[in-house]
């Protein structure tokens, strides 16, 4: 009894040791994919960059732009792996999960700019044309484009998603966008090599609006994150998980959230009228072992314990207490 008792009172931890484990391993794979892409990325840019100042192609001129502000989206994303690692503190009491979404707003923002600078130049050009040389050179560049950026986004989206970093995923896509585009510049080739003076800007136009269009659904990404928005099956996932644990008569509201790449968990379960504190305490713990077991990205729930409505029992809904347990 005496051990049941100080168990209550305990604050209760399930494997935190492996919690802690979960969390660095997480934040070291997204490092390790940043480093990587932006090395590839960066080569990819410069070899291209060097085909734009001899061959004057605007198409590839909008490729090689987009290329180098996709490597240029390791910074900030670096940055907020680096930031997520600090421990919460009484200022910060969740945490600094929430800079990679600040993150993903700064690569929404340099996709934006990407776009502008891509539109821009391929204007110019049709405005006032100018002869494209080196077509095979241009064209070469182009498929060095595709391969790195095919190559980053497979990376970046698997590990993205394996950690549950939506900035992360949200730049696979970029670097998707980024090696589709590249693919556009042949067409332009192709239409310069028969004549087609016309064909490199309308290209890097083209370019501009599969930007665009990427920039959208990476906004879109960004924005339900910022605004708590989470997959539906993630909440039918918890609720049967909770209605799996015995002594649960029902569930009520269930509440998540991403923090960083981790989530947190709200909700409330009913148990029987006549449960005592320590047995309401035990199905709490049981329901928070469940949800910790159903969803792999939790890392916190909060479990509130409500009896069932019935006549002189009311009183014992004050006794059920939230209980709440964190992994790290």
């Amino acid at each position: 009894m005496q051990g049941r008792i100080r168990h209550v009172l305990r604050p209760h931890s399930h494997e935190a040791a492996g919690k802690v484990d979960a969390a660095m391993e997480a934040s070291a794979q997204g490092m390790r994919v940043l480093w990587i892409s932006l090395a590839v990325l960066a080569f990819t840019a410069g070899v291209q960059a060097v085909v734009v100042a001899f061959s004057g192609s605007v198409a590839l001129l909008g490729d090689t732009l987009h290329n180098a502000a996709d490597a240029l989206t390791a910074v900030p994303l670096a940055v907020a792996f680096v930031a997520a690692r600090r421990s919460p503190n009484r200022r910060y009491t969740y945490g600094y999960g929430r800079a990679e979404d600040l993150a993903g707003v700064v690569i929404v923002l340099l996709m934006a700019a990407s776009a502008v600078a891509a539109g821009w130049a391929a204007v110019s050009r049709l405005a006032s044309p100018h002869p494209v040389s080196n077509l095979l050179a241009v064209a070469a560049a182009a498929v060095a484009g595709f391969a790195g950026n095919e190559l980053v986004a497979t990376y970046r989206i698997r590990v993205g998603r394996t950690i549950g970093s939506a900035a992360l995923v949200a730049d696979g896509l970029h670097a998707r966008a980024d090696g589709f585009t590249s693919l556009a510049v042949l067409l332009g080739v192709g239409g310069m090599a028969l004549g087609w003076a016309w064909a490199d800007p309308v290209i890097g136009l083209l370019i501009t609006v599969a930007i665009l269009a990427v920039l959208r659904q990476a906004g879109r990404e960004v924005y339900r994150r910022l605004m708590d928005a989470v997959d539906p099956a993630l909440l039918d996932t918890a609720e049967h998980a909770l209605r799996e644990v015995p002594g649960v008569l029902d569930v009520g509201e269930v509440r998540l959230r991403w923090i960083g790449h981790q989530l947190r968990a709200e909700c409330e379960i009913l148990i029987r009228a006549d449960a005592t504190v320590v047995d309401g305490h035990r199905v709490a713990v049981a329901a928070e072992h469940g949800l910790l077991h159903a969803l792999p990205r939790l890392s916190a729930a909060l479990v509130h314990a409500d009896p069932e409505p019935a006549a002189g029992l009311a009183d014992q809904h004050a006794l059920l207490a939230p209980h709440r347990t964190t992994r790290q």
